[in-house]
């Protein structure tokens, strides 16, 4: 079962040799066993990657992902057809229910919510009022209660914090440490059976990963979370990002979660969300989403 990550970040020739992932960097060669590597950041253009490799990850259900000449992720290649029954799951995918949708996004909302409460709480802070929030969240989150936890939230974790501040280097890592995130959740999205493109709540005709969008939000805190501890307690905004700030953002997936009785990493809690949507949209109940708690 694949359980780890590759962060690429200097002159590197990745190719395949014996199922197995070669890193050949000036002197040195590493191999890793394909079948442990789920996700690949490629964090240099001074990264080569052979057509066979790739071939491979796709075969193997890896995604890589690529940044661009300011270190920001900036795409992600995934496998197709990575499921047994996936024409079925797409098509139960297309027909679900405005208000099946609508109550999948409301426990979505809720938990998000939630982990940003318990993650202000394990940092120091109030987090009385996002808690007063989460039960607020109606069916299909009319009243758009993820925009005032949002208002709640953000002054509270981070000093002098504007979320659209292009500026702010706590916005670099966290846009960085999100994409690491959203492309676990895509991969364990097609593993599904399902296609990403087709959301919930988020409906972007240019967007084709709109249900990661979706399943992605309870995961941001756990991104938020390290941000906060990389930037001194969420005070430092200014500066470039680092090498070893990318390469800790770059292994969140390894980071512990709580998943119904269970403790496990991120990764494995992507898979597993991902999984329990498809059982709710078979039996057309909201209540079997499963999604991960943040350990406080």
């Amino acid at each position: 079962m694949a359980w780890r990550g590759l962060h690429i970040s200097r002159r590197t020739y990745l190719s395949l040799a014996d199922n197995q992932i070669v890193a050949k960097q000036e002197e040195t060669e590493a191999r890793i066993p394909i079948e442990d590597v789920a996700w690949v950041v490629l964090d240099s253009p001074q990264v080569t990657v052979s057509t066979a490799l790739i071939a491979a990850c796709m075969d193997a259900g890896v995604v890589l992902i690529t940044t661009d000449k300011s270190q920001t992720p900036s795409g992600m290649m995934l496998p197709f057809h990575r499921h047994h029954r996936q024409a079925e799951i797409a098509a139960l995918q297309a027909s679900l229910s405005v208000p099946l949708k609508k109550r999948l996004w409301q426990i979505l909302v809720r938990m998000k919510i939630e982990n940003q409460a318990s993650n202000l709480a394990a940092c120091g802070r109030d987090a009385m009022a996002l808690r007063a929030m989460v039960h607020l969240v109606g069916s299909g989150d009319p009243d758009n209660t993820e925009a005032r936890a949002a208002r709640a939230y953000w002054p509270r974790l981070f000093i002098d914090f504007i979320r659209e501040d292009a500026t702010d280097k706590r916005n670099a890592l966290l846009n960085y440490g999100y994409a690491i995130v959203r492309s676990a959740v895509a991969r364990a999205l097609v593993a599904a059976g399902l296609v990403p493109a087709f959301g919930l709540n988020h409906a972007s005709v240019t967007n084709a990963f709109n249900l990661a969008d979706d399943l992605v939000e309870p995961f941001r805190p756990f991104v938020d979370r390290q941000v906060w501890a990389l930037t001194a307690e969420g005070t430092v905004r200014n500066g470039e990002t680092t090498i070893e700030q990318r390469r800790t953002l770059a292994s969140v997936l390894t980071a512990t979660a709580t998943f119904g009785a269970e403790t496990v990493s991120l990764l494995t809690a992507t898979e597993q969300a991902a999984e329990s949507l498809v059982r709710a949209m078979q039996t057309s109940s909201a209540a079997l989403l499963q999604v991960p708690r943040m350990n406080v």
